[in-house]
């Protein structure tokens, strides 16, 4: 069994990287630019015209329920990382308060999103580049897009939390814009209806509609679990890493619902000239050309800034399996001492990146729920059986912070799971069943014990 990576490393230091550790250079304002980034402000606009129709123009509604169900979640993943603050995320948590099999097949499941995530990144960039610059094909933005990320995580963590100040210091800035151009645009009509975002067209009523485009929009805030994945970077991470999960869970809520709002206003109206990218409509009412042109460089900016985070998180997830043994260990168990970072991890997962050169955007799409809602579940029950089950906090207090309010975020997450599509289940089962049989194999079929994470408490 390897060691596992010092919790009391100085950020930076030669000494830490030459030893094989990860480096604590991350506070607060970085993890939190970390999980924003990877959520990417303007995802808003990529399910924008298919949940306006499904919610009868009430998507600010939608997000606010969405927000409302994330928060317990978020909430629960913020508690656990106070508990074990190490890379695992929830394959650590789960392991930790329910057993190595399980916890096992809980990493597993974050490896299918994690590793689809930054596949998807690089699909929308070449999609949308290949719109603006027909005569170049797609798989060349990927394959470029790619090589730049890859090239960044590898450098360093440091690197990453650079980068994506400036990836989204544009999409901040392009908010901005977005919204002044769309205020002057409405201003110019005479009439406005500031209520409909919230009341809807009537094409849509109940709350069903509601829950239907929720559904889709917790796509929106797969993200914030990402903040967990970087806990042995962090600065002091039992503090530094709830707080941050939060923070961008809660600003990324309140932007999303801003942006969605002011999208209705200015473009009140189900009728899109293509529903899958009805922000293009919303783009040229609140500004013309010049702000779809704009539109587009903020978006890829934000898919490149999502891909660096989510190639990083699932390069540390890999790196947490394989220091363990349940992957192979030279080749995901492995520090380069020179940059601080698991080099091998990040570059197997740039090799099943190029997928995306092949894959549908419908299919791709369709699958990455999956894991978050099998992580979301596992977290959610391990608050209950870490801190109300196995340490017995049962006080009055205990009762609503470890049983009821993580209880609420099961329940929240089950509901979800009803909008999962067959083919999402399906992909998603098959992949279970592929974990399930490498255990086994592992294992012996469990006559040898489950290698697990060295925790450091």
């Amino acid at each position: 069994m390897s060691t596992a990576p010092s919790e009391s490393s100085s950020a930076g230091t030669e000494t830490a990287a030459g030893e094989g550790h990860l480096k604590r250079v991350l506070g607060v304002p970085s993890l939190v630019l970390f999980g924003m980034v990877y959520m990417v402000p303007l995802t808003v606009f990529t399910t924008y015209g298919i949940v306006t129709q499904t919610t009868g123009g009430r998507v600010p509604l939608a997000y606010l329920v969405t927000l409302a169900a994330m928060v317990f979640t978020a909430r629960s993943y913020a508690r656990m990382s106070a508990a074990y603050p190490v890379a695992g995320s929830a394959y650590a948590y789960t392991q930790k308060s329910f057993g190595a099999p399980i916890g096992f097949l809980a990493g597993w499941s974050l490896l299918l999103d994690y590793l689809f995530l930054p596949m998807l990144n690089y699909l929308v960039i070449g999609i949308y580049m290949n719109a603006a610059i027909p005569a170049i094909s797609p798989w060349v933005w990927i394959l470029i897009s790619i090589i730049v990320v890859t090239v960044l995580n590898i450098v360093g963590i440091t690197s990453v939390a650079r980068a994506n100040f400036v990836l989204l210091a544009v999409q901040i800035v392009f908010i901005v814009v977005f919204v002044v151009m769309a205020l002057v645009a409405v201003s110019k009509t005479g009439s406005v209806d500031l209520v409909r975002p919230f009341t809807g067209d009537g094409s849509a009523g109940g709350a069903s509609p509601i829950l239907a485009g929720a559904a889709i929009l917790c796509l929106s805030f797969l993200g914030f679990d990402a903040v967990s994945t970087l806990s042995e970077e962090a600065k002091d991470p039992t503090r530094s890493v709830p707080k941050a999960i939060m923070i961008a869970t809660v600003v990324s809520g309140i932007i999303f619902v801003a942006l969605s709002y002011v999208s209705q206003v200015v473009f009140p109206s189900n009728n899109f000239a293509d529903v899958d990218a009805g922000s293009t409509d919303v783009m040229l009412a609140a500004g013309g050309q010049f702000l779809n042109v704009f539109f587009t460089a903020a978006y890829v900016a934000g898919c490149i800034g999502s891909a660096l985070t989510s190639q990083a998180s699932v390069a540390r997830i890999l790196y947490a399996m394989g220091r363990d043994g349940i992957l192979p260990r030279k080749t995901f168990g492995q520090i380069l001492a020179r940059f601080g970072t698991p080099a091998l991890s990040i570059a197997v997962v740039s090799v099943i990146s190029l997928a995306a050169i092949w894959i549908e955007l419908a299919d791709l799409a369709s699958i990455v729920r999956f894991r978050a809602l099998v992580a979301f579940s596992a977290v959610n029950l391990s608050v209950i059986k870490h801190y109300f089950v196995d340490k017995g906090e049962r006080g009055a207090g205990g009762v609503f912070n470890n049983l009821v309010l993580p209880l609420i975020g099961f329940i929240l997450t089950v509901w979800l799971w009803f909008s999962l599509s067959g083919l999402a289940l399906i992909v998603g089962l098959i992949w279970l069943a592929v974990g399930l049989g490498w255990l086994l194999a592992v294992t012996r079929g469990f006559q040898r014990p489950t290698p697990v994470l060295e925790l450091e408490e």
